[in-house]
């Protein structure tokens, strides 16, 4: 995926909330109590409510934050995949 597709999809003032659910999942994979199906509903959430609190609430504003909340997603399990691709 080309870095200009992805700011034609996520407006480029919500990429810090990319790089904060990153950080996030990363934070709710290493505890123990918190069960691996549920990060990425967690992740989602918080993203929307950190786009909402950046650009007001708006159905954009929904959208912008749940594709923030995948892309953040993705770009862990494809970094993950490779890394496990490349050792076997």
């Amino acid at each position: 995926m080309e870095w200009n597709m992805i700011l034609e999809l996520i407006d480029p003032r919500l990429l810090i909330v990319v790089v904060a659910c990153w950080v996030i999942g990363f934070i709710l994979k290493k505890t123990p109590k918190v069960p691996d199906w549920s990060i990425v509903y967690i992740v989602i959430v918080f993203a929307v409510g950190l786009t909402v609190g950046l650009i007001g609430w708006s159905v954009e504003a929904l959208i912008q934050g749940i594709l923030a909340g995948a892309f953040a997603v993705f770009g862990h399990q494809a970094v993950k995949q490779t890394k496990e691709g490349i050792k076997s």
